[in-house]
């Protein structure tokens, strides 16, 4: 625990003027941002008695280990700058909203020659309309059910799509009349786009208009005697009534709007939000946080702003659905100052934004209801959370008895070696946090010191790869000596998160973001020198290492070469779930009903399916390679021009330098390389297909 007055600034550094703050802690990550008018004012107030600090406010400044700030010149700069810092660096102490589930849209994608009705989740893409979200994925089905009566534009992927094109015949949304059929040519693409069109303006509330056209031509049809047409129209009229019954009208006047509602108590608080457009309900979403800073309603909401609204930007009338800013942003509490916000929120609208506090009429009572919404989600949540944390806590107090820890292990890393009779050697390491997963800061390995089979010495090296990264990131704030550290050991391409290789780390000095220019969020374990999630930067206090007294020692001996002796090591036999620990004859038996034995069970499990993954990858590419790929300097496009002209890499092999040379593009010392190259991988034995016993001829 640190003592706040070992980085306080000295007086007259702080400046008194709008700006931005970041508390560090001892590893250099960002565990508070915020934002402040005056910053000499607000900064002070951190370090004055702790006895006079709120509980939470004391326990962030004596985790922290030195503060910093940037000033900007307006406090809407300043705000634009918190959420951008607090996206990039996911700071523990900050107010973090937080969902068990990503609500799902209704898609239509209008940047296909077919647009496609789906339901969609995640990030936005360009070229989509979306409406939403809703609470359900069903309540989007049922919707779009009724609606393709009407608008019978296309559902179905792109295979279904392309398979039903290839045969030339629809799929069966087709033949009941539920799909125009683009795809075997029944309507055109420009009348498609236009059936999309109408869909979106109905979904986003024009549906007096359609109705009274649909209803026009009813009465035609009966007054012509078409009575088959006049009852289709009719039934179209009754499941379009269906649909819009679905979102009842609540603001008469049809108004533009979104209604934010908080519950809270001293721990938790719960954020509803409804969005009205044309005067229906067309969404719903509500988040959950930890109050881990001393808040009160007014900053709550303001953090829900900022979150809900920090990566919109349009008018959500022109939007279609839910997404951009409304016209009207109703809310329980205004934050203080309140131009700030409504300035920001004005920009990102592109036009003037209501922020207020509904008094009367319709909106107050919706106000209600979005209250109670909130009421129950925390209610909610809470009767869920109170099992989960409890179950979580008593798993870690075992696991930190039997091991006799000093404390509980909030954070796990678990390393598994991978291989298929010794080929294609690889490592995972996964991390679990409070008893759960952060598969952001999942690793893998491959082995490069040698090759074959070894397990135990493959532990031997990834531990000591991802400790002596570690030892880099301490050796650069000052922690560790550098004569301690030695040559490191650097980890190569094939260590990082799933599908990327690690970013050149940045130098010492690196400034810092402007506010007109944030950086975007980097992804990665860890923090950086500048706070950002990053490599191998935060030591465990527990390793797990899957496998028996063997790779315990290996990992432990691994430790003790460089030096740490904070970290404890321990290992999980398979056949017994036995708990090796290092130096011990014999294991620790954890009864089987014991919640520390389960938890060391999913992170073991969770480290075996995380390297069996990387390594079946690793093998598929590897057998789906060409020998071509190993020629250095022969890019796809020669390569593509070698195969047409010689029909398969056998036949390749068997050419001249002379022949090859005749190809287009490729020179005699480009035809040399090739041949030296295909002699080299020259197969001693032909492939065979194990499943079929075939023998596999090269392509």
């Amino acid at each position: 625990m640190a003592d706040p007055s070992t980085y306080r600034p000295k007086p007259g550094e702080i400046p008194d003027s709008p700006g931005v703050y970041r508390f560090r802690d001892e590893h250099r990550r960002v565990i508070y941002v915020g934002k402040a008018k005056s910053l000499r004012q607000r900064l002070n107030n951190y370090f004055q008695d702790l006895a006079g600090l709120h509980p939470r406010t004391r326990t962030m400044v004596t985790t922290a280990a030195s503060v910093e700030w940037t000033v900007v010149n307006t406090e809407v700069e300043a705000l634009q700058l918190e959420y951008s810092w607090i996206q990039e660096f996911d700071p523990r102490f900050n107010v973090k909203y937080r969902d068990d589930k990503s609500y799902p849209s209704l898609a239509v994608t209008m940047n296909e020659e077919f647009p496609r009705v789906q339901v969609m989740r995640g990030p936005k893409k360009k070229g989509v309309r979306y409406f939403g979200p809703y609470g359900q994925a069903w309540a989007i089905r049922e919707t779009v059910d009724l609606l393709l009566r009407v608008f019978p534009v296309r559902t179905c992927s792109a295979g279904v799509f392309k398979r039903s094109a290839q045969i030339g015949r629809p799929c069966l949304l087709g033949y009941i009349g539920k799909c125009s059929a683009p795809c075997v040519g029944r309507i055109s693409p420009e009348d498609h786009r236009e059936l999309a069109e109408e869909f979106c303006d109905f979904m986003a509330g024009h549906t007096g208009s359609y109705l009274r056209r649909l209803e026009r031509e009813m009465q035609e049809a009966a007054e012509e005697l078409e009575y088959e047409r006049a009852a289709r129209l009719r039934d179209d009229i009754d499941a379009l009534k269906r649909a819009m019954e679905k979102n009842a009208v609540v603001l008469t006047d049809a108004t533009d709007a979104d209604l934010i509602a908080v519950a809270e108590d001293e721990l938790e608080a719960a954020v509803q939000i409804f969005h009205v457009r044309g005067g229906r309900v067309r969404g719903q979403r509500g988040w959950v946080t930890d109050k881990v800073e001393a808040v009160g309603t007014a900053e709550l909401v303001e953090h829900a702003l900022q979150q809900l609204y920090g990566a919109e930007q349009g008018d959500a009338a022109t939007g279609g659905g839910s997404g951009g800013v409304p016209k009207e942003v109703l809310v329980p509490a205004l934050p203080e100052p309140t131009e700030p916000i409504t300035q920001w929120l004005t920009e990102r609208r592109g036009a003037q934004v209501s922020l207020r506090i509904p008094q009367r009429g319709d909106k107050r009572a919706l106000m209600e209801t979005v209250n109670r919404n909130a009421e129950h989600a925390l209610v909610l949540h809470k009767t869920k959370r109170a099992s989960d944390l409890t179950t979580r806590s008593r798993a870690l107090e075992e696991v930190a008895e039997a091991l006799d820890l000093d404390s509980a292990p909030l954070r796990i890393e678990c390393f598994d070696i991978s291989h298929l009779q010794g080929d294609d050697v690889v490592a995972s390491m996964v991390v679990f946090e409070d008893g759960l997963a952060r598969k952001s800061e999942y690793r893998r390995f491959q082995i490069k010191s040698f090759e074959g089979q070894d397990d135990v010495r493959s532990m031997h090296e990834v531990i000591s790869r991802r400790f002596r990264r570690y030892l880099v990131e301490k050796q650069k704030t000052g922690e560790w000596p550098e004569e301690e550290l030695g040559g490191e050991l650097e980890s190569g391409p094939a260590d990082g998160p799933p599908g990327q290789r690690p970013a050149p780390e940045p130098g010492p000095g690196q400034p810092v973001a402007e506010p007109s220019a944030p950086q975007q969020p980097a992804r990665g374990a860890g923090r950086d020198e500048e706070g950002r999630p990053k490599k191998f930067a935060y030591p465990p206090q527990l390793v797990v290492v899957d496998g028996g007294q063997p790779q315990v020692a290996a990992a432990q001996a691994a430790l003790d070469e460089l030096g740490i002796d904070d970290v404890a090591v321990c290992g999980l036999a398979k056949r017994l779930e036995e708990v090796w620990l290092p130096g011990e004859s014999d294991p620790v038996v954890l009864p089987r009903s014991s919640e520390g034995l389960y938890l060391l069970q999913r992170v073991r499990d969770e480290a075996h399916r995380f390297a069996i993954r990387y390594q079946r990858g690793k093998r598929g590419k590897r057998l789906r390679g060409s020998p071509l790929d190993t020629v250095p300097g022969l890019g796809e496009t020669r390569k593509k021009a070698l195969l047409k002209h010689f029909g398969s890499v056998k036949k390749l092999r068997a050419a001249s330098v002379e022949e090859i040379s005749q190809v287009p593009g490729v020179g005699r010392k480009t035809a040399e390389t090739v041949a030296a190259a295909l002699s080299r991988a020259a197969p001693s034995r032909p492939a065979v297909n194990t499943a079929t016993g075939e023998i596999v001829e090269e392509e």
